[in-house]
């Protein structure tokens, strides 16, 4: 099949251009950056800009399917930015699929979009979108989700992926973040220290989105949400902890409420706006809650429909990426 990934050389835009790769599909990707890499690969890099629908339209000429894994993700910027890109920019894929004739749309979301500020202890599918946002990206994700969702009909079969936390070799995001904060003593335990949080690790999230084409190709999965996870939640800091520890990073001991951080982030957050000061603040409301709170979901619906199943065990997981968060100390 000929096959675009918007976001193709990113994190885990990459990582689904190998598996394509591998299963012998010809691959395309849309992005702003050149990717000679990939270029050496075999892949046709397409550059240009999500929120220019010519440039979009152009790129699925003659395509069979789209992965669309490009979005702006963070956690503080101005609701344009995200907007622009999250929901214009999907708005964009869809109608170039729909030109085109594209039958198959993977989309790559997050379980952001039912964020409410409250825990989540193994719930599934069957949560609202969510509220009280906090945060331009999970507001935008979650437009953008149920436009895609909506989309679903013969002609353009889609589905929606969720993967939370998504972690591995080659990220240099989430963990290489995490380790400046703590090398730098920016970063304390947020709330009682033993909240479960799901982690997804890069390749299993990759093999999520292929099986999810296969199954949109047999007719299931049409028209879904799937929360994609390891299947197994951690104690988020004891987590962070051993990765810190095995890097030879001395771990958090240090905690502050739940309430003053989320107070000291509200601060934060309207100094950060007053001043316009570049950078994001060292903790927003939305970053403190999540820090704190159970957030961990049922992953049933992915097992049944996609034939999901994680590849690897954490402690796999979390060897390989250390492996690579080495090149950073």
């Amino acid at each position: 099949m000929k096959i675009l990934v918007t976001g193709g050389g990113g994190f885990l835009g990459r990582y689904v251009v190998e598996a394509l790769i591998v299963k012998g599909h010809s691959v395309s990707t849309f992005g702003r950056s050149p990717q000679d890499e990939l270029q050496a690969m075999g892949v046709t890099v397409i550059q240009g800009d999500l929120q220019n629908a010519e440039a979009v339209g152009l790129a699925c000429v003659g395509m069979d399917a789209v992965f669309h894994v490009a979005a702006k993700a963070g956690i503080w910027g101005s609701r344009d930015s995200y907007f622009n890109v999250n929901v214009i920019g999907t708005r964009n894929v869809l109608e170039a699929c729909r030109t085109n004739g594209v039958q198959y749309l993977v989309h790559t979301s997050t379980p952001s979009v039912v964020f409410n500020g409250k825990s989540f202890l193994g719930a599934d599918e069957s949560l609202p979108y969510g509220k009280n946002w906090l945060c331009h990206y999970a507001e935008t994700k979650a437009i953008a989700e149920k436009e895609v969702l909506e989309a679903q009909s013969e002609s353009l079969k889609v589905c929606a992926l969720r993967p939370h936390l998504i972690f591995g070799p080659r990220d240099s995001h989430l963990l290489p973040r995490v380790m400046d904060a703590v090398l730098a003593k920016r970063l304390k335990i947020i709330g009682t220290g033993d909240n479960r949080v799901d982690v997804t690790y890069v390749e299993d999230a990759a093999l999520a989105h292929i099986n999810a084409l296969d199954a949109l190709i047999e007719g299931k999965a049409c028209g879904k949400a799937y929360f994609i996870s390891q299947g197994e939640p951690v104690i988020l800091w004891s987590w962070l902890n051993q990765i810190l520890i095995k890097l030879g990073i001395d771990p958090l001991t240090k905690r502050v409420p739940l309430k003053f951080a989320f107070f000291i982030a509200t601060i934060l957050e309207a100094v950060w706006k007053l001043f316009a000061i570049k950078g994001d603040p060292p903790m927003t409301r939305f970053a403190a809650v999540e820090l704190a709170k159970d957030h961990y979901f049922n992953i049933s619906r992915a097992k049944q429909d996609l034939g999901y199943s994680p590849q690897y065990t954490m402690d796999q997981a979390i060897e390989k990426t250390v492996d690579d968060l080495k090149r950073y100390l």
